[in-house]
Formats: structure tokens, sequence, C-alpha cells
């Protein structure tokens, strides 16, 4: 006989009155959340399908009664989406390498160097995840100005190398690492970047997963900040570009906006869906010990 895990409420507690009321409380609870998202996808997919008539009559369905695939074809050709894209991704690896190599060392450093006061830089890095984030934009801004950085894909790259809930992410999974492997990399002679680069790295390789879905979905999704650093069309991300061609624009049937929402939206559930496992393993690691 296969043996299964225990959940949270066995079979026998479950045939307790309250407990069964209360489980099946929790049910509804939970798909009534799950309706509530899964709604505006539905409705934005199907309305991808729908002449514009149809999309702004009175009495919506969620259904089409004429499918129309054209809108698609009208919204790839209504704004290059590729070369957005591709900014997009452009974002994404020059952040991810950002990450890997500046935090990822400093996480390194403070996890398994012998560093004078570790444990009070981890405590600052710490205090300033509570300082909101709207409060930095500003000088962000200016730092980047006086840099000449503006209008740049270093505009984002730079920032991200100081993501300290990122670096405190890093330094947690390191200190699960035994020390023995680094000291016998040490009796071998590596240096500590080798130690990095061949031991650390590879048996990190969930972590950073975790991280790449992270700024992945940032990248994707972020619009507010592109819009003050970049100045120029050809090099805005999706987001912005799909603010600003699309979201913020007055003519341009409703079917179209909802074809090229569709569109867009896909890319980032497919990686949800793909990678679901190391998302749920980035929640669990988030709770950070210091």
């Amino acid at each position: 006989m296969k043996a299964q895990d225990r959940g949270i409420i066995s079979a026998y507690d479950l045939n307790k009155p309250w407990n069964r009321v209360g489980y099946i409380i929790m049910v509804i609870i939970i798909v009534l959340a799950s309706a509530t998202m899964i709604y505006p996808i539905l409705v934005t997919f199907f309305n991808a399908f729908k002449p514009n008539h149809e999309v702004i009559s009175f009495q919506p369905t969620l259904l089409p009664k004429e499918w129309v695939s054209g809108n698609f074809t009208k919204g790839w050709n209504y704004i290059p989406l590729t070369k957005y894209m591709k900014n997009t991704l452009m974002l994404f690896g020059g952040n991810m390498l950002s990450i890997m190599v500046v935090l990822g060392l400093a996480a390194f450093s403070l996890s398994k160097l012998a560093l004078p006061n570790r444990r009070l830089i981890t405590l600052i890095f710490m205090t300033t995840l509570f300082i909101p984030p709207t409060t930095y934009i500003i000088p962000n801004f200016l730092n980047l100005k006086d840099l000449g950085l503006l209008n740049s894909f270093w505009a984002f790259w730079i920032p991200a190398s100081a993501n300290a809930f990122f670096l405190l992410l890093l330094k947690t999974f390191f200190d699960g690492i035994h020390n023995e492997l680094f000291e016998a990399s040490r009796i071998d002679g590596a240096s500590e970047f080798r130690s990095f680069v061949q031991i650390a790295v590879p048996l990190s390789i969930p972590i950073f997963a975790t991280l790449a879905i992270f700024t992945f979905a940032t990248s994707w999704n972020d619009w507010f900040w592109p819009s003050l650093v970049m100045h120029s069309d050809n090099k805005y991300p999706l987001a912005t570009a799909i603010y600003n061609n699309v979201i913020d624009v007055r003519r341009l049937d409703l079917n179209i906006r909802f074809a090229i929402l569709s569109m867009v939206s896909v890319p980032p559930i497919v990686v949800f869906l793909l990678f679901q496992r190391y998302i749920m393993r980035g929640l669990h690691l988030s709770g950070v010990k210091g």
C-alpha cells in the first residue's frame, strides 16, 4: 500500500461536523478567490475574439456570439511587439546577471567569509526593507541623471544589483550549505571566488531560478519606472509600450486592445505554470532569518 502524506485535516477529523463545516467554508472561499482572479483573464481572452460592436454592447456576454480571429493579426501589426519584448528580455537578462554577480558575491561574503561585523552589515541591509520603495524613487532618478545613465538599460541593471531582499534570500540559502565543502576547497588551494563559482553557484540553482522568476515578472510588468528613465520609444519595455500605445490611447477598438493584452499575458502565465514549484519555494524562503 502506497504511503500518503497526511494533510492539515485527516479523514478522521473531517468526519466531525464542525470540522466539516469549516472545511466547506474554506473551500468556498478558495473557489470564490480563484474565480475573482480567473474571471478578468477569461474576459480579456474572450473579448479578443469578439467584434468591436459586441464588446461595447450594453448587455455583455462572456463567450463571443461571433468569433473573430483577425483581431490578433491586427493587434500584432498595430505596434512592434517583438521589439518591446526584446527590450524586456534585455532588461531581464541584465538584471539577472547583476543579481548573480553582485548580489551573489555579496551574499556569499556575508555568509561564508570571516568579515568583520558581518552581523551588523546584515542588520543594516534588513533595515532597508522597512523603507517604502516610493521614498527612494527620486534619489535614484537624480543619481542616474548625474551619472548620465538615463535612457539606457543601465538605469535598470544597476538598481537591480542593490536589492536587499534578494541579497538576504541568497544569504539565507548560502547559510544552509555546509562549510566543510568550502573548507575542503581552501585546503585544495581554491580561491574564494573559485569556491563561489564552482561550489556555491551550482548548489544554488533553485534559489537563482526563484529569483529569475521574480525578476522576469518585475521586468515584464513594470511600467512606471521605465516611463521615468526611458525617453525613447525604441527602448521602452513591453509594459510601458502597452500603456502608452494601447491603454492610454482613444482611437483604438476595444477588441484590438483585448487582443494585444491577451498576447502579452500569455508568456507570464506560461512561465508561472512551468516554474510554479520554484515560485512556491521562493515564497517559503521569503521568511528570511538574520
